[in-house]
């Protein structure tokens, strides 16, 4: 007779009984809070100019306190340029010099270069806030995202616009022409950072009006102009000797970071959020909405 085998549960090894760890995960209040954290609210007209002005007011203390490495960013710029005739892209200084000819040209995009860069801005923001603003938050804190890395550029790789550098014979169109258009030349020199050039926000913020234009305007004229005002953008920061085109690059670069965070944040990118403030439904789980 063969052994006889005996099954007990003692020979067999103990499974543990599966006990919820309560403290490891969120409690449902925890995860609402959370959800609406997450999900845009309606703006206030008041909190939304008071947190633009001290951001604005920030964003410029910080980038005007990063130490002015002028030996590096003159090395940085050199460099720049010689990247750039190796890629067969160093046409500044022609486009420069060719638009400079034009006195009335050159003129009006020294004085673009001056404004538009926060007219056109602050007038997305108002149109968002007042005709969406249920897409409003995830915009903003696209913008925001974007204008927080841009710092770490300025930090982190100082960098002289093509005008500042020595022996290229780039135009300083605000100072040849006597205009006002850019805050680091003439009499304006001293209230910022003359190397803070990489990345170029003027770019980073052209580009997220244009691609907010684009995706939320209706009227497919205002579209296009949404689309044409960074390319725009880009041939004056050209044109002024303010920025090399790798400086479009690093703006872009910085915008593709915001909208990052900003999907990473509220679940869609702006224009797929509901237009309108949805009352008791978590925005991060609407993924479309009629414009």
């Amino acid at each position: 007779m063969g052994e006889s085998t005996v099954n007990t549960q003692e020979s067999r090894p103990a499974t543990p009984s599966p006990i919820p760890d309560e403290t490891a995960r969120p409690t449902p209040d925890e995860r609402t809070r959370l959800q609406r954290l997450r999900s845009p609210g309606r703006p206030r007209i008041w909190f939304e100019i008071l947190l633009i002005a001290v951001s604005y007011y920030t964003y410029s203390l910080i980038r005007n306190a990063v130490p002015e490495q002028k030996a590096k960013a003159l090395s940085n710029a050199d460099w720049i340029w010689r990247t750039e005739q190796t890629l067969g892209i160093a046409v500044e200084r022609s486009i420069n010099h060719a638009v400079d000819s034009v006195t009335w040209l050159i003129i009006a995009m020294n004085y673009y270069y001056a404004t538009l860069h926060f007219i056109v801005t602050i007038g997305v923001l108002i149109w968002l806030f007042r005709s969406h603003p249920g897409r409003y938050a995830a915009a903003r804190l696209a913008l925001f995202a974007t204008t927080l890395v841009a710092l770490l550029g300025y930090y982190l790789y100082p960098l002289a616009p093509p005008r500042l550098m020595t022996g290229q014979h780039f135009i300083d169109t605000v100072v040849h022409h006597e205009t006002w258009g850019s805050m680091a030349s003439g009499n304006l020199k001293n209230m910022s950072n003359q190397y803070a050039a990489m990345p170029s926000m003027h770019i980073g913020w052209s580009l997220w009006c244009g691609l907010i234009i684009f995706a939320l305007a209706t009227a497919p004229w205002v579209r296009i102009l949404g689309l044409l005002y960074p390319m725009a953008t880009l041939l004056v920061i050209v044109s002024t000797a303010n920025h090399f085109w790798l400086d479009a690059v690093g703006g872009m670069i910085c915008l593709a970071f915001g909208f990052t965070a900003s999907y990473l944040w509220y679940g869609a990118l702006p224009h797929r959020l509901p237009r309108q403030v949805t009352a008791g439904r978590p925005a991060v789980h609407l993924r479309a909405a009629s414009r």
